[in-house]
């Protein structure tokens, strides 16, 4: 029986996995089950020619196993929101934004929504993008769903591009410049933005190749990056995530057990409005923050604590108690200065100094290499979900702007600001409410 828990589920077991047939009439492994490796002794073996030379070759056990938790566990695509926005942290993450083609307008945009959705759909499902040999990479035959989510949006230019500007949203207006903006125009915006997480590298690589190749002749890519996060398993117990500053993030995210979450998270239904296809959809604001590590690693941990307002063992407040232990803004050490200090990233940009502006932080690391000068190109996917960029981001991030003790360690090198609809129901495809009203 299938266990469905916010938004998920874990699929497969041992005995009742669906068996998929190959093309040479072979008994073929289905995507919900996995080859179970050999074990540490006979994972790897060594035959030696006569020559002596040695040709190293891997063993695996001929039967199978059930699928592992991570593998098995289902995003559903149909529902009152996207998947993507509430689910868990997945360990792998791609952002992707695409230009439609000189030419391209309404009609070509919806199609490409209409195969985009439902290669999401299949995938998510844990099955491969289309039937037959050759329409797939068979990059993740192997895998289980691995909790992929594929999450679609929408760019301010992309209503003019699709005749449709009389629908564009008001919370779609430019982002304003920030001072700590050194922003790449060429990795910036878009007409549509792909958001893909998984649990399993290839599982994610795999959705990113389908939704390149269904754009086909419709759309180009603008942009793509890669972010990771811990995978699940990888400790003890459920943790909040580290990011590569070392520091707990994501403490104070507004959760869907409080009674304003939807509020803060997710747009109202208005039917009046020229936007109410954006009903139960969200806004994303993305943004690429490189983090100055070589700078950031030669402070010490008391001072990177200062910096952020937070420990760096546990992630609790400065002002005492656990990371769970909402922040004591006004308590005051022995010297009578404040324990929070007053330019710490976690005061500036709590709720309690921004008349309650929330949003969902549910960012990826990323690490693309070396920069000539040595030193690490490396940091934060940020992404955050708000109801309204206007009431969530933009006012935290002018405080921030204007005395964060954290900004000299970090540079914003690409914004992004996208509508995101509601999740589509059965039958439909993401966008389908605007692209066909």
């Amino acid at each position: 029986m299938s266990k469905k828990k916010n938004g998920l589920r874990k699929s497969g077991t041992a005995a009742g996995n669906r068996e998929e047939s190959r093309p040479d009439g072979a008994g073929g492994v289905s995507r919900r089950r996995l080859i179970g490796s050999a074990g540490a002794a006979g994972a790897a073996g060594l035959v030696l020619g006569a020559a002596g030379g040695a040709t190293t070759y891997a063993t695996t056990r001929e039967e199978r196993t059930a699928l592992t938790t991570v593998g098995s566990t289902e995003a559903m695509f149909h529902g009152k929101h996207q998947a993507g926005i509430t689910t868990p942290l997945q360990a792998r993450g791609h952002l992707v934004a695409f230009d439609l083609v000189p030419g391209a307008g309404r009609k070509e945009a919806a199609a490409l929504l209409r195969r985009w959705s439902a290669v999401a759909q299949r995938l998510m499902a844990g099955e491969v993008a289309k039937g037959g040999p050759g329409h797939d990479t068979g990059v993740a035959l192997d895998a289980g769903p691995s909790s992929l989510t594929v999450t679609f949006g929408f760019g301010r230019t992309f209503f003019a591009r699709t005749g449709l500007d009389d629908r564009r949203p008001a919370a779609l207006d430019p982002l304003p410049a920030f001072s700590s903006d050194h922003l790449d125009a060429k990795r910036s915006d878009g007409d549509l933005w792909v958001q893909i997480g998984a649990d399993d590298a290839l599982v994610a690589f795999h959705a990113l190749r389908a939704l390149q190749k269904e754009a086909g002749s419709s759309a180009r890519v603008r942009w793509q990056m890669n972010g990771f996060n811990r995978t699940p398993g990888a400790t003890a117990r459920p943790m909040t995530a580290r990011n590569l500053m070392g520091q707990v993030d994501g403490t104070n995210n507004p959760r869907p057990a409080e009674s304003d979450f939807e509020k803060r998270i997710f747009v109202p239904s208005d039917d009046s409005s020229a936007s109410a296809w954006m009903a139960g959809g969200s806004y994303a604001v993305v943004r690429r923050i490189r983090m100055l590590l070589d700078d950031w690693e030669e402070l010490t941990v008391e001072r990177q604590e200062q910096v952020i307002g937070r420990r760096k063992a546990d992630g609790a407040p400065l002002s005492g108690g656990s990371e769970s232990t909402p922040m004591d803004l006004d308590r005051t050490g022995p010297d009578g200065k404040p324990l929070i200090p007053s330019n710490a990233h976690a005061r500036i940009s709590s709720p309690e100094k921004n008349g309650g502006a929330a949003m969902l932080r549910r960012p990826f690391s990323y690490h693309d290499g070396i920069s000539d000068d040595g030193t690490p190109d490396a940091g934060l996917l940020f992404v955050c979900w708000q109801a309204d960029p206007f009431k969530g981001f933009i006012p935290v991030q002018r405080k921030l702007d204007r005395g964060d003790a954290l900004s000299p360690f970090i540079r914003h090198e690409a914004s992004g600001l996208f509508a995101v609809p509601g999740g589509a129901g059965a039958g439909e495809y993401v966008g389908q409410r605007l692209l066909e009203s």
